[in-house]
């Protein structure tokens, strides 16, 4: 069972609540709580009327991270090999696996909440078998904008094909842009296109970590080949960058982390200067907004030749800190770390995030179990999924 427990402030953390989890095979053998949280964790999740989503890519789930009746913040999980992609708009619920992508959808009728104060129930209604494509960011919108059939249909960075795809019917996936810097399509990892950036229904923006084009080539640029490409022209907006992740467009202005400086960053579009917002003391991988604040989430670096030698490293040493795995919720006008969550175990690279709107407790059906077998919804007349 996955534990909680709350800071108090100033004095030392206390428990304040458990919740559900993986099965007993998957848990940690420290018995201490899993998850540490600010004070005003919860309170912040009820001001802004949300909850969260975030998948860990090292250790396979999907947390849910909402507040029961009582206040108290309870984090459900699901395993999922290898999750990293992530895209809700609080009733639908897209993420990726080891081979898959998969589609969640609500349960529960509009206004519906269980006994217990539980207000979505995502249940796995779509998987779509890619192979080890290596599924990164996940967007969902207009398909034609590529040049075919207009379509709403899920958007996926392709880290191994080096590519923007799509789902389809007849092979692993359908591909629908590459960097002009890419010669070919082929199975290897050359540039790392990581992260995606959606302006409404089209692809805006993406990152990768070099404008490599041979195999692995990304490797030798981690410190400063990262740049940030305008999906409609190819051209970089942003170069220099190092390791970056999670390009975002909120509130008029495209926002990046810059991992490999632990850097909540903005990037005018109009002559690529790129402007530190906030430190993040950890791997940056994640960040999704809501009302003035952004929520990103934070790693610790493996200890190998992807994250050593890293200027995050130098920042933390100065700071007299060590890297933390969790997330942050960041007040974009200041700057300023106003809340926190953090893995004390257990967990120690997150992938993405994403917020719910309007959503007070949510929790997912597993794969397994006597949920999955016995839950039968019946279509209604008229409906096209």
């Amino acid at each position: 069972m996955t534990r909680v427990r709350q800071s108090a402030r100033p004095t030392p953390a206390s428990p304040v609540a458990a919740t559900e989890t993986a099965p007993a095979t998957h848990r940690a053998k420290d018995q201490s709580p899993v998850l540490l949280l600010s004070q005003g964790f919860s309170a912040w999740l009820a001001a802004n009327d949300c909850s969260l989503a975030l998948t860990t890519y090292q250790a396979g789930r999907l947390f849910l991270i909402g507040r029961r009746p009582d206040g108290s913040v309870r984090a459900h999980e699901r395993l999922i090999e290898q999750c990293q992609g992530l895209w809700t708009d609080g009733q639908t619920l897209w993420t990726s696996g080891l081979y898959a992508i998969w589609r969640f959808e609500n349960d529960l009728d509009p206004g519906m909440v269980k006994p217990d104060g539980v207000d979505r129930v995502f249940v796995p209604r779509e998987g779509r078998v890619t192979a080890q494509i290596d599924v990164h960011d996940i967007g969902v919108g207009d398909l034609g904008q590529f040049g075919g059939p207009h379509g709403t249909g899920p958007i996926f960075v392709s880290t191994a094909f080096n590519c923007l795809a799509t789902t389809s019917d007849h092979a692993s996936f359908r591909p629908l842009w590459r960097p002009p810097f890419i010669s070919q399509m082929v199975g290897e990892d050359r540039c790392h296109l990581n992260g995606l950036a959606m302006d409404g229904p089209r692809a805006a923006y993406v990152s990768a970590v070099s404008r490599s084009d041979v195999a692995d080539g990304w490797r030798e640029r981690r410190r400063d080949g990262g740049v940030v490409l305008d999906v409609s022209t190819g051209e970089a907006v942003a170069t220099g960058l190092s390791m970056p992740h999670s390009p975002r467009l909120y509130d008029g202005r495209l926002w990046v982390l810059n991992s490999g400086q632990g850097e909540l960053c903005t990037i005018d579009t109009k002559d690529g200067t790129v402007t530190p917002v906030a430190f993040c003391p950890g791997y940056a991988r994640g960040l999704a907004f809501v009302g003035r604040y952004a929520v990103i989430g934070l790693s610790r670096p493996r200890r190998n030749q992807t994250f050593e030698g890293l200027a995050l490293d130098d920042k933390l040493a100065a700071k007299d800190a060590v890297p933390r795995s969790g997330l942050l919720v960041i007040d974009i006008d200041t700057g300023r770390t106003v809340e926190w969550l953090r893995f004390e175990h257990t967990i120690d690279e997150l992938y993405d995030v994403a917020v719910l709107p309007g959503v007070t407790q949510p929790e997912a059906i597993g794969f397994r179990g006597d949920d999955i077998k016995q839950l039968v919804r019946i279509g209604k007349d008229g409906e096209t999924r």
